[in-house]
């Protein structure tokens, strides 16, 4: 794995419960395999999230009382787990993107700030 490829994987497991609780706010409920290519899918294929870094995550947001589950059976034998937003995930998905915004805002000051400013 290249330097630029772990970096990559260490803020999108950072960015991993913002993204599902966004999408369990816009899509409504979802399975877990749905909820990754959702993320695959409106990436364009940059982001992909391993199962093993998203149902932890998952797992972490029930503890937390921000999503439940359910099952749901589909077809004559299969049963899907589908998760649910709750009221405190909403705040919580709140508080994420106003940080995720503060964050990106203070790189880009960074990455923007004048040369010849930093120099005097």
């Amino acid at each position: 794995m290249t330097q630029r490829s772990k970096n990559k994987s260490n803020f999108k497991k950072g960015s991993v419960e913002m993204l599902l609780l966004h999408l369990l706010k816009t899509e409504g409920d979802c399975y877990g395999y749905q909820l990754s290519q959702l993320i695959n899918q409106r990436s364009s294929g940059v982001l992909v999230i391993p199962e093993g870094s998203m149902y932890p995550t998952l797992y972490k947001l029930i503890d937390n009382n921000f999503i439940t589950d359910y099952k749901k059976t589909v077809g004559k034998r299969m049963t899907r787990v589908y998760y649910h937003l709750e009221e405190a995930g909403e705040k919580r998905l709140e508080e994420l993107v106003e940080d995720y915004l503060e964050v990106t805002e203070a790189i880009h000051k960074i990455m923007d700030f004048p040369v010849e400013e930093a120099k005097n």
